[in-house]
């Protein structure tokens, strides 16, 4: 049984939705769908990281440690590496990072990231699925990524990839190309990597893609990634996606 820890970034000033983790979801705030996520994944510890005293309130209830951190941090990543500091954990410790705003995070795919990690050498661990439609497959909102044959990432883009030069020039309707895969935004750190993470610069690629993770590739460092074993339904960032949310939790509690 792989031991790992949940840790859960949630602050209060998001720009899109503010108070974000504290907004209703059947009755509940968020940040409590959330926890019961890590819990039901069979985390040793679930920690929430926040920045605010009314989010660490609403979880009080429940088996979660709560680490206050500074209202500062740039990301969920930087607000990990002071709780891996204040908290003490090993640099081995696997953590993984549920973001605040996944109320239906699957429990198996939670646990999937955090086992692709301690199968690697890798300092660092992520998901992917297969990618079976055009439209996903074209769609720059939609993360892609590709492997190398010992299941670590080669790069990740929101172009299409891999692109099949022949094939696609004459027709694109019928795709993508078998084995495209679509990245799934849950991570897995050994905890010793959080403040190393934290120090990398911003490299171009990360400007260019505006995506994080190729931070940590173009600094030498490998990703494993893993493929999940279930499907992990949208999060939550707009207001829009509120509604959503409260229907897929009435679907999830009548099936």
């Amino acid at each position: 049984m792989t031991d790992f820890i949940v840790a859960i970034p949630a602050r209060y000033a998001a720009s899109r939705l503010p108070g974000k983790p504290l907004r209703l979801i059947a009755g509940e705030p968020m940040v409590v769908h959330v926890a019961r996520r890590a819990m039901a994944a069979g985390a040793s510890q679930v920690v929430l990281a926040t920045d605010d005293e009314r989010i660490a309130e609403a979880v009080k209830n429940y088996p979660v440690s709560v680490c206050m951190t500074r209202v500062d941090h740039a990301s969920g990543t930087d607000r990990l590496a002071e709780c891996a500091e204040q908290l003490g954990w090993s640099d081995q410790q696997i953590i993984v990072n549920l973001q605040g705003d996944e109320p239906f995070a699957p429990a198996t795919g939670i646990r999937a990231v955090a086992v692709a990690l301690e199968k690697s050498s890798a300092p660092m661990a992520t998901l992917a699925e297969k990618i079976n439609d055009t439209d996903t497959y074209f769609d720059t909102n939609a993360v892609k990524v590709v492997r190398a044959a010992n299941g670590n990432a080669l790069y990740f883009s929101r172009a299409p990839m891999p692109w099949q030069r022949d094939r696609f020039a004459i027709d694109r309707v019928n795709a993508p190309q078998p084995g495209a895969l679509r990245h799934i935004g849950i991570y897995a750190y050994r905890a010793g990597f959080l403040k190393t993470f934290t120090q990398l610069p911003i490299g171009q690629l990360e400007q260019l893609e505006a995506l994080e993770q190729l931070r940590v590739l173009e600094a030498g460092y490998q990703i494993a990634v893993g493929i999940t074993p279930e499907v992990f339904p949208p999060g939550v960032d707009r207001e829009a996606d509120l509604a959503r949310a409260e229907q897929l939790f009435n679907v999830l509690n009548t099936n």
